[in-house]
This record gives structure tokens, sequence and C-alpha cells, in this order.
């Protein structure tokens, strides 16, 4: 006698599965295993409707009532109902008819070369117990990522051994979709660097596993940075530079510094009349994208972008018709 599979067990093989091919699911692995759970406890042997899935939506834990909030969490399964369908093809596929359309990406703020003079000056000058240290490892951490466009959780996993100063090279290991890759540093950022670990150097015992970036208070001193860390003192530092917010979030933000990278490049690019397409495959790679639509992405809606591709398209229509004899 076959015993039923629970979905609690389709769940945790389609998450394992999933996240062998590198994804991390993490929001989405806790509705999955949310989803599981509550279809588990309906005892029930229907096919799994759309009605069934919005019914869960509806109880999310923090009970606000909003359909933008119902309508994520429906996104969230779709993948996995797909998954579901090989077996039971009856399983329904939830769509954005329910509760509406899931918002699209906010755009981000892109940087000024002020502000980023700014951002390192003033963490330049935050305060430590030991002289000069703290200032150093943020003005330094918020700099890498400002010239590579590394994402922040890459930075903070750095290993010292991952930062090669002799060649210029950073090792990015296993990082979003399990990927790993090396990343150029030009030269003036790997100066900035070897004076920032020569400084951490007197004041901490390293080794190959010691991360680049490190605490410097009390108990924390040589311990790996937390994104809670650096999150609260670069808010501390954005309230006290008191930008004017660009961007369609709460505020600027730490990956606004990647999002600018990629724009300033681009830009460049535009000033140096190469051709941008030709590069952007290239541009990915570097920063870790798993496809180059990603990049792309980036830089949509962007004031200065737009304002090129108008100014093109304005020289292109201008250009005398071609007659065919």
């Amino acid at each position: 006698m076959n015993v039923p599979i629970t979905m609690a067990t389709h769940a945790e093989n389609y998450l394992s599965e999933r996240r062998r091919l590198g994804f991390g699911l993490r929001s989405s692995g806790y509705s999955i295993i949310s989803f599981a759970h509550y279809i588990d406890g309906l005892n029930t042997d229907e096919s799994l409707t759309v009605e069934i899935m919005a019914d869960w939506a509806r109880q999310n834990q923090s009970n606000t009532g909003n359909p933008t909030t119902w309508a994520q969490r429906l996104k969230h399964l779709r993948s996995f109902c797909r998954y579901l369908q090989q077996f039971e093809p009856r399983t329904e596929i939830p769509d954005d008819s329910i509760f509406g359309r899931v918002g699209q990406r906010l755009a981000p703020h892109i940087y000024s070369e002020q502000e980023i003079i700014d951002l390192l000056a003033a963490a330049h000058k935050l305060d430590s117990f030991i002289p000069g240290l703290r200032g150093a490892t943020y003005e330094t951490l918020f700099g890498l990522i400002a010239s590579t466009g590394l994402r922040i959780s890459e930075a903070l996993h750095l290993l010292d051994s991952d930062v090669d100063l002799k060649l210029g090279l950073l090792t990015i290991r296993r990082t979003k979709f399990a990927k790993s890759r090396y990343v150029p540093v030009h030269p003036s950022t790997l100066d900035v660097l070897r004076q920032y670990q020569s400084l951490r150097n007197r004041h901490i015992d390293v080794s190959d596993e010691t991360r680049f970036f490190v605490g410097v208070r009390g108990r924390r001193l040589g311990q790996p940075l937390s994104l809670k860390q650096v999150d609260r003192v670069f808010i501390g530092l954005r309230n006290q530079l008191g930008w004017i917010n660009r961007g369609a979030h709460n505020g600027p933000r730490i990956h606004d510094l990647r999002h600018t990278f990629i724009v300033r490049r681009v830009l460049l690019w535009q000033a140096q009349g190469v051709d941008v397409d030709q590069q952007m495959l290239a541009l990915s790679t570097y920063v870790g994208h798993a496809m180059v639509t990603n990049t792309y992405w980036y830089l949509t809606g962007i004031p200065e972008l737009m304002a090129l591709a108008a100014n093109r398209f304005e020289a292109f229509a201008q250009l005398p018709e071609v007659g065919h004899d």
C-alpha cells in the first residue's frame, strides 16, 4: 500500500532541488513551507485550487490585511505549483488576477560623485576605542562597493585570503546563484585596501579564515561584521549627511552603490564612444549577474541614461532617408 506523500515532503524536495541549482529561496522558501503545512493541516484530498491558495495567502502572520502582501505570497507559490503538476496535473497556478499585480522593482538612488565622496569622508571620521580603525573599516567597505559594484553580502563575506593585494584581485566565492568569480580592482582601490589591512593587522591576529572586514568594538574586535551592524552605521551616516532621496525606496541604500557603479560605467562608455551592447556581457559577468538582462534592468529609468538615449534617437531620426530605386 502506497503512503501518500505529504505536501511538506514535496516542499522540502522542491526546495532542495532548487537550492542545488544555486537559488537561495529565503523568503519564498519560508512561504512554501508555510503553505505546505497549511495544506497538510487541511487533511483534504482535493486538488490544489487557486481558491485554497488565496485562503492561505490571507492568513499571513502579520495580519496586515494588505492585498499586496497576499499577492506576494501567492507569487512565491507559482514555481512550486508548476513543480507539483508533475505529481498532480490538476494543480492550478496562481496569477495576478487574484489580488492584483505585485509592485515592480523600485527605482534606486543613483549617487552623485560628491555624495560618495561625502559618505567616505563621514565614515572616515567614525570614532573608535582603537584610533582610526572603525573609520577605516567603513570607509574602505563602502569605497570598495562603490568602486567594484560588489553586493554588500559579498564584501562582508570576503576572507583575508580572498583579497590578493599583489595581483589586485578579489575572489568572490559561491554567492548568489552559487557562482564564484574573480573581480579585478583598480590600483587606487588596491592602495586603500592595503592601508586598511595594514592598520587592521596591528590589532588582531589574522589567519586565512579571518574576514577581511572585521568588527572593532569590545568582544567584536576581529569578529565578522554583520549586515545589521553595517546597516545601522550607514543609516546614521545617511541621516548625518541629509541626502535628498532620488529613489523610490525609503531612502538611499548601500545597495544603491552597486546600482550607481553599473550606471556610471555605462555613462563612461557612452562618453568614450564605446559600443555598450558589446560590453554589457563583460559588465554582467564582473558584477555577478546570472543573466545579462538583469544588468540591463539596472539601467532602467535613470535620467542621465534616458537623456542619452533620447539624444541618440533624435540624431537617428534626423538622418536623411535612403532612397530605393
